[in-house]
């Protein structure tokens, strides 16, 4: 087999091939053998229909496509191999020559990973924000902290005061009817939470345990219920239970009930660490997704829809993955939200076209500059994905080192951490005017 080249475009090439008569005829023997038992011929038994036999009635062309078939993926393989190219798309197929006896010709065009014309990509000019951590950063945690472990307790000597959370019975009555959905028993609401019509809690603050109030709201323009909306409604309500937040103070023993630390002071540096490490990272990730989106700006390509179709639908597997986790499959998720597939990938189109130009960029910049890793470098990814996603580190190494796969994809993963890398460290602060 014979195969030669011609870039088209720096996204689509034609590939010329000359296969053998040889070997053309093993795929014409393939396609005979596939077909014949589905052929019936006058004289011989089904399946028993010499091939001569066959190709003299219905003439030689009836095994060709599947000859074609047979032999088309082993020389179109070898022909990518070869040329050291990487299909995006489904090559369309031209014949120029066949038959028995003679070599096979014919010629594909397909879209093939684009050419990349990296514009500027070290030396972009990004700031980096720097993010102070103040007394009241501190302060603002450490009483959300408090809030976590905060417990509500039943009081029972006085009425009801915003934030206290209360067990409720109610009833709607709109029009003097009373309507469906607006009845419940043993209902658990926090006062000044928003969770129910506005001003319904507002109305509830003094009230006491076991006497009914009324109260009296409007129902919002755009509420759900069409036979509600905008209309005047009454709830007769009462309030069965009262428990207030119990916020632990703010001393020694709540450091140590929260933290591994022994004293409030403690706590207050270690949670000012904490916020500083986190705030370093927001930056530092802001700062990398700045960077890249610089490096890619200033690059073209002309990206095959293929390859923007291929990336929509992993965006859409995960998203399908994520509604599963969440106890949804898609066709209720339509439902609710009156989307389709179709509208769907049409939002996800933008997105899935930048994922695309970014990983075309980074993996061009990353062959210019010929990055390379050693064991060192993966079987140290290794050890981190393991303390982040748990498992036995042994175990998990051998199988990395066992499978051509999962090691690739180590590989691959810290190539592309050391080529970002690269342009973080080439990055400069912009110019003052």
């Amino acid at each position: 087999m014979k195969s030669t080249v011609e870039k088209l475009s720096s996204n689509k090439v034609r590939i010329d091939f000359v296969v053998d008569a040889a070997k053309f005829e093993e795929g014409m023997q393939k396609a005979y053998r596939k077909n014949v038992g589905k052929i019936n011929i006058q004289g011989f038994r089904k399946g028993k229909a010499p091939r001569k036999v066959i190709e003299n009635i219905y003439g030689e062309g009836i095994f060709y496509e599947d000859a074609i078939d047979e032999i088309f993926p082993e020389v179109y393989m070898a022909a990518v191999q070869e040329h050291n190219i990487t299909p995006v798309d489904r090559p369309d197929f031209d014949l120029k020559e066949i038959g028995s006896g003679k070599d096979l010709v014919f010629s594909v065009e397909v879209f093939v990973k684009p050419d990349v014309e990296l514009g500027l990509y070290k030396g972009v000019e990004v700031e980096k924000h720097t993010t102070e951590v103040t007394e009241d950063d501190v302060a603002a945690e450490i009483e959300r902290a408090r809030e976590r472990v905060s417990r509500y307790v039943d009081v029972d000597d006085r009425a009801v005061k915003m934030d206290d959370q209360v067990t409720l019975n109610y009833a709607g009555f709109c029009e003097g009817e009373q309507f469906e959905g607006g009845t419940a028993e043993g209902h658990k609401l926090v006062i000044g939470s928003g969770s129910f019509i506005p001003g319904f809690e507002d109305q509830l603050v003094g009230a006491e345990i076991g006497k009914e109030v009324e109260v009296n709201v409007t129902f919002p323009e755009q509420y759900h219920a069409e036979n509600l909306k905008g209309k005047p409604a009454v709830f007769k309500c009462t309030v069965t239970a009262i428990q207030e937040k119990d916020i632990p103070a703010l001393d020694d023993e709540f450091a140590k009930d929260v933290s591994e630390c022994e004293t409030l002071e403690e706590y207050k540096a270690k949670t000012y660490d904490d916020l500083k490490k986190k705030a370093e990272e927001r930056d530092d990730v802001e700062f990398e997704n700045a960077v890249i989106e610089a490096v890619v700006a200033g690059a073209k390509i002309d990206i095959p829809a293929a390859m923007i179709e291929d990336r929509i639908d992993e965006r859409i597997n995960e998203f399908t993955m994520n509604m599963r986790y969440q106890g949804l499959d898609m066709e209720t998720y339509y439902k609710i939200t009156g989307q389709t597939e179709e509208s769907i990938r049409e939002q996800m189109k933008e997105m899935a076209e930048n994922d695309v130009r970014t990983r075309l960029v980074l993996e061009a910049i990353r062959d210019a500059e010929g990055v390379e890793v050693n064991d060192e470098d993966v079987d140290a990814e290794i050890i981190k994905y393991v303390a982040q996603n748990g498992g036995d580190l042994e175990k998990f190494r051998d199988q990395v080192n066992n499978n051509a796969n999962m090691h690739d994809y180590f590989v691959s993963m810290v190539k592309m951490q050391k080529t970002v890398k690269i342009l973080k460290d080439a990055a400069v602060a912009p110019k003052a005017e």
